[in-house]
């Protein structure tokens, strides 16, 4: 795109109206969660005005402020916290705002790494305690927004060659292995719970998640972008090609189901899937890209090709379109169009030229012709909350780069494990 798209207005809108943390209403501010949450609180607008002042779109002086809100009180640390949550969230708030800014925030990062890197080596210690044990894992030991995963996204940024970081690849490659339950053999990820993370009534006997956020694709993506950038352990080859055999196996033309059950294991057959939203959390877009990224660590082609024509299959059909209900980051139509220019990046030229018109077809969805920006921007607000994860203030952040044609500038979308 030689101009920035006319959905920048709407980004620009957004973080007008969240520019000041003072005027935000009390109904948001009041929440326990608040001042520590990257999906829902401080640390996710500060990524919106972090990005926009390292881009020249916002002052700084806006960016420090949701930083000061974002560390108001003691950041959380052990076992309650996570790369959305406590100590991890305000981590991944600051590297970006240092990375921007080289030399700021240096003795605030440097307590909080021991924190996160302390956290890292416990978690892997539980992780191999469950695995002496015989016990299966739950959705938190591994996964993007609670478990290994999204722990390492972090160490992949602070701590290239740190022992941590190591350890916790070792971990997810070990999570890979099959394991006997009951007689059964099962993919090591299998849990016993349903996607909640508690037992659930529909799914006697737990489920595998295939979601980037909750599932195994959390794990691919994190052990491919290692690789990407040079950090290998024993096994991790192997590893990404189990998981990737896995995914291949469920596959239902270019969708996956959520998660596989028990049921999917010993029953008859499957019946196709029906048309459902193409999600980061869940669903095409975060499945392919991580596909993508795997495809580049192991040198695979193949694999690349059919990566990147699936995802730009999905996201330029209608029906999968027609299931996208909302224009969030996390499973909206903005969400969609920066993965879909981040893989665009990435991708052969036949690859990229279809990702391109993706990016134009969901950018002129979230922001159609002829809407006032403004309207939209306080509508968002006052329907989906400033949220990063599923409101407004990720809307705003995921339309800044494919709206304007150019990379991000703080790489804010390592903690969806998407770069």
């Amino acid at each position: 795109m030689t101009r920035p798209h006319p959905a920048l207005a709407l980004s620009d809108r957004i973080a007008g109206l969240l520019a000041d943390p003072a005027s935000v209403p009390s109904a948001w501010t009041s929440r326990p969660q608040w001042a520590q949450s990257l999906a829902q609180g401080a640390p996710g607008i500060a990524l919106l005005h972090i990005e926009r002042a390292a881009t020249g779109r916002g002052p700084w002086e806006y960016a420090d402020a949701w930083l000061k809100a974002a560390a108001a009180v003691p950041a959380t640390t052990g076992a309650d916290s996570y790369l959305y949550y406590g100590a991890p969230a305000l981590t991944h708030a600051l590297s970006c705002a240092a990375q921007a800014r080289p030399g700021s925030y240096q003795r605030a990062l440097e307590r909080l790494d021991q924190a996160v890197a302390a956290d890292a080596l416990q978690r892997c210690e539980w992780a191999q305690a469950r695995i002496e044990r015989g016990a299966l894992p739950e959705l938190a030991e591994f996964d993007t927004i609670r478990g290994l995963a999204g722990i390492g996204s972090l160490l992949l940024r602070r701590d290239l060659d740190g022992g941590p970081l190591r350890k916790v690849l070792t971990a997810l490659v070990h999570l890979t292995d099959d394991v006997k339950h009951n007689g059964q053999v099962l993919p090591g990820w299998w849990t016993l719970s349903g996607p909640s993370g508690r037992p659930e009534a529909r799914m006697p006997g737990g489920h595998a998640n295939n979601g980037l956020a909750h599932g195994i694709t959390g794990p691919l993506a994190l052990l491919a972008l290692a690789m990407l950038h040079g950090v290998e352990v024993d096994g991790q080859r192997s590893a990404i090609v189990n998981i990737l055999a896995w995914l291949e196996r469920w596959r239902d033309r270019d969708a996956w189901p959520y998660w596989i059950t028990a049921a999917h294991l010993t029953g008859p057959g499957r019946r196709p899937l029906a048309p459902q939203r193409p999600s980061w959390c869940y669903g095409t877009a975060g499945v392919a890209r991580a596909q993508q990224l795997a495809a580049l660590a192991l040198g695979d082609q193949r694999l690349r090709h059919d990566a990147e024509s699936t995802l730009a299959t999905a996201l330029l059909d209608p029906r999968a379109l027609a299931a996208t209900t909302d224009v969030s980051a996390c499973h909206g139509y903005a969400g969609l169009a920066h993965i879909a220019h981040r893989a665009a990046a990435d991708a052969t030229p036949a690859g990229a030229a279809r990702l391109h018109s993706a990016t134009v077809l969901l950018l002129d969805t979230t922001h159609p012709p002829r809407t006032d920006p403004d309207e939209q921007a306080r509508a968002l607000l006052a329907t989906t909350g400033p949220d990063f994860l599923e409101g407004a203030a990720g809307t705003a952040l995921a339309l800044l780069a494919p709206a304007t044609g150019s990379p991000p500038a703080t790489r804010w979308d390592a903690c969806l494990l998407t770069a």
